[in-house]
């Protein structure tokens, strides 16, 4: 018997563990299969009784095991019956022809599978293979699944006879091979879009450090490259990846594997991907591990039922399960109401579920009869196990395949009656291998309007509901549609979700997060330490002048020239236009220092002029001190074409003014210089060069040295002259508008000039610094050499090393500290005397001062 076969097996397999099972004669009682007869047969073999686990303590050789029938997977077997039934009240589909069925269950492992096939091969008395006690074969067709591994066993087993075969569970890679299988057909859509889908789940809610549970083998590791492939594309990690022997764990309990990984994982979200074998498997891995704080996502509804006091499925609470999307039924939820086993007495296994779960009892004499029974109640009825009046996945499978039966056997029965004007019953037997070329090319419409094709080239992929599995409080137990994917939608519309109707884990108050790293905000991008992984980056301010105005950059965008980065370096600015200006400060200053030496030196020009027929003012050279006053007032009034908007004109006047200016400044003083060095010598005894006083000679250097700087500047005008320019990078939030100097090698070629100028006046002025004279001024004339010198030589690395408008007032206060210094050295010491010691500036005072010196 069945239930007593089935205790056997565990005994064997669980020898070590304690087992119950209700003994009672008619609960045990069964019959090889649920039969049904017709002109035309199709056999079922699924998994319709799952192993029940009660875990007594978390010492886990302390579990009993017993067995107990599988509401989701009995669906499976209702929604064969109600397609059989509405075929046969078709008038169009198999008119006149009854289709009957013959449903066996299996369990999960190659010898059981194989003992029912046998059992339908050759009948429940005979084991004989290749023999049947069977009158007549009227079957057309065997389904079977859910899981890949049975349909496997049975492909292996019904392959010697041809025998159509549909496999009613999700579409499986392994069941496509066929030179290995044949004579099998899958019903179930592609999943080829599904690994997007879950993608897809996870970037809705900005997962991506997760966790990946799968099944060894070929299954196992193509779930890994094509998951992993799609999450590679949208920079998804993962922290591990489990790989679980489902051949073994599913069918032994005693070998546990310890969830060591997953419990030490930093991932909340964790991905089990597989189909109901590995689930089970999977399920016997976690064993009582409570695990509250992770949301797991799955590809299957489970199929087996656990009840513990340690609340093994809280841990489930909160799942995301995608199951395939189709559309209702119609007619089916009114067929699971009015199922009843008055109805279907041939259905032992309804039977036994109105026995469990309805507190019927047998009537004495009569396995078949119940009593006691509370009335009127249905399948949706029971509190142990709902019945939902929906389809599942697995049970449109199967419908879709009796459908798909239904239209071959329909084909090729039109093939063989054509020209016949009459049918017999006898015709209605053939050979099962003949329907194989009407399944293999299948297309149809199903009642609820969808397309079913059985050719692997030409299936279409699957839309998917996205389930929420509830089961707080404890044996609640509801799955809920909150969401759908489907890859035919417009991209970035391909998943829906209604976030507010999800359910999470039972310690999960809002939306949980799934991160490595906390995300990087505006103004930070990731930095990937070496040996992490992508997702695990740490967050580093943007460069200087680069921003990142979005969340995880990689790389921060730089500002254009004319922005600058705020404080938080998320958003460009615009620089506003600056330069050197009358209302700056510093221009200011400038300024009034330029109009304050500019005035002095008029004024000691003016005092110069008034004095002039003066000694103090007729020595040394009388033109060219006033040369020089005039020429330092407009040096003085030189820094005005710095300070200010700039414009071409004021760009090429500023250098070109300044070069020659000073050129006649400094050839001024090296004239004056000379003057001083000649009047000496002529004053000298035997000395005959007193005609280049009298020529005036000296006063030919300031024409000449300044002829010379005017050709360079002209050669620098008409190669490269200077113009306006903007520097955008000497300050953060200003574009500085300034001249840019054109030819730097021209640039330097005038001030080379002008400190050749310098050194020569300076070492001229050195060497006469001593010279006796009444009114020799070489002493003033080397030290305001040397203050000029000194100046322009301290400004050169100054110059250098500014930028902007700094840069162009060091050059404005050089201008005025260098012309300062030659007024001051010397024309200060000459005023002195004219306003504060006149006697000095005269003849008597001149013959006291030489009797005093000669007495001396």
């Amino acid at each position: 018997m069945m239930f007593i076969l089935l205790f056997m097996v565990l005994v064997l397999q669980y020898s070590s563990h304690v087992y119950s099972f209700d003994r009672s004669y008619c609960a045990s009682k069964t019959k090889p299969s649920v039969y049904k007869d017709g002109e035309m047969m199709v056999a079922a073999f699924f998994p319709l009784f799952s192993i029940v686990i009660d875990y007594l303590n978390e010492d886990p050789r302390n579990m009993s095991y017993y067995v107990q029938l599988n509401a989701k997977n009995y669906q499976i077997v209702l929604a064969m019956v109600f397609a059989i039934e509405e075929i046969n009240q078709n008038l169009h589909l198999l008119p006149n022809v009854s289709l009957g069925y013959d449903i066996y269950n299996v369990l999960f492992n190659e010898w059981w599978t194989l003992d029912r096939c046998i059992t339908w091969q050759s009948g429940p008395k005979k084991y004989v293979p290749n023999y049947t006690c069977r009158r007549e074969m009227k079957y057309v067709a065997v389904l079977t699944g859910v899981s890949w591994i049975i349909s496997s066993h049975i492909a292996t087993f019904l392959g010697l006879y041809k025998y159509p075969q549909l496999a009613i569970g999700s579409f499986d890679l392994n069941l496509n091979n066929h030179d290995q299988f044949p004579d099998l057909y899958q019903t179930a859509s592609k999943d080829m879009s599904l690994a997007r889908g879950i993608v897809s789940l996870l970037n809705y809610f900005h997962w991506n450090w997760v966790g990946l549970i799968v099944s060894e083998g070929e299954k196992g590791v193509e779930i890994i490259s094509d998951l992993g492939a799609e999450m590679d594309r949208n920079r998804i990690c993962l922290d591990f990846v489990e790989m679980l022997p489902v051949s073994e764990v599913s069918y032994d309990a005693s070998r546990q594997l310890k969830p060591t990984r997953l419990l030490k994982s930093s991932a909340n979200v964790i991905v089990a991907y597989g189909d109901s074998d590995f689930l089970r498997g999977f399920l016997f891995y976690i064993k009582h591990t409570l695990v509250t704080t992770k949301v797991w996502i799955m590809n299957s509804e489970w199929d087996i039922l656990l009840h513990s006091k340690l609340l093994i499925l809280q841990s489930f609470h909160g799942s995301l399960i995608f199951t395939h999307h189709h559309k209702e039924i119609s007619g089916y939820g009114n067929f699971i109401q009015s199922v009843h086993p008055s109805k279907y007495p041939e259905d032992f296994y309804l039977t036994r579920f109105w026995f469990y779960f309805f507190n019927c009892s047998f009537a004495d004499d009569d396995c078949n009869t119940l009593e006691n029974c509370a009335p009127n109640v249905s399948l949706r009825d029971s509190s142990k196990n709902s019945f939902d009046t929906v389809m599942t996945e697995y049970a449109y499978n199967t419908y879709n395949a009796v459908y798909a039966v239904a239209h071959s056997l329909h084909e090729m029965l039109l093939h063989q009656v054509e020209g016949k004007p009459t049918r017999k019953s006898e015709d209605l037997i053939f050979p099962a291998w003949q329907l194989h070329p009407f399944l293999k090319n299948m297309q149809f419409t199903n009642p609820a309007g969808e397309q079913v094709n059985l050719d692997d080239k030409m299936k279409l992929n699957a839309d998917y509901d996205i389930l929420n599995y509830w089961n707080f409080p404890e044996g609640l137990e509801l799955k809920v549609k909150v969401g759908q994917f489907s890859p035919y939608g417009p991209r970035g519309q391909q998943l829906s979700l209604s976030e507010d109707m999800i359910e999470w884990a039972t310690e999960i108050t809002e939306t949980p997060q799934s991160v490595c790293s906390e995300s990087c905000g505006t103004g930070y991008r990731k930095s990937l330490p070496e040996g992490k992984a992508a997702c695990c980056f740490v967050c580093t301010p943007c460069p200087q002048n680069e921003i990142s105005n979005e969340t995880d950059v990689d790389q921060c965008v730089q500002c254009l020239d004319h922005q600058y980065v705020n404080t938080e370096r998320n958003h460009c600015l615009q620089k506003s236009m600056t330069f050197l200006d009358y209302d700056d400060p510093l221009g200011i200053g400038l300024s009034c220092t330029a109009l304050c030496f500019s005035a002095l030196s008029a004024l000691v020009l003016g005092i110069f002029v008034k004095k002039q027929d003066t000694p103090i003012v007729k020595a040394n050279n009388r033109t060219l001190s006033y040369i020089l006053l005039l020429t330092l007032h407009f040096c003085f009034l030189c820094p005005f074409l710095f300070i200010g908007h700039p414009n071409t004109a004021t760009c090429i006047l500023q250098q070109t003014t300044f070069g020659v200016l000073f050129t006649v400044a400094v050839s001024t003083v090296l004239a004056k210089t000379i003057t001083v060095v000649l009047a000496y010598k002529v004053t000298a005894p035997g000395r005959r060069i007193r005609w280049l006083l009298v020529t005036r000679a000296p006063n030919f250097i300031v024409p000449i040295c300044t002829f010379i700087q005017i050709v360079l500047c002209g050669v620098w005008l008409g190669n490269s002259p200077p113009f306006v320019d903007t520097d955008t990078h000497s300050e953060q939030e200003h574009i500085i508008v300034l001249c840019n100097n054109g030819s730097v090698t021209a640039f330097y070629c005038m001030l080379g000039y002008l400190g050749a100028l310098a050194f020569g006046s300076f070492t001229v002025a050195f060497l006469a610094r001593n010279l006796p004279d009444t009114f020799n001024e070489a002493k003033f004339l080397t030290f305001s050499m040397l203050v000029f010198c000194s100046v322009w030589v301290t400004f050169l690395p100054v110059y250098h090393s500014t930028k902007g408008k700094v840069m162009v007032a060091v050059e404005v206060f050089s201008i005025l500290a260098s012309s300062a210094g030659l007024l001051g050295c010397i024309f200060a010491p000459k005023c002195y005397i004219i306003l504060l010691r006149p006697q000095r500036n005269s003849i008597q005072g001149l013959r006291d001062k030489i009797h005093y010196r000669y007495k001396s």
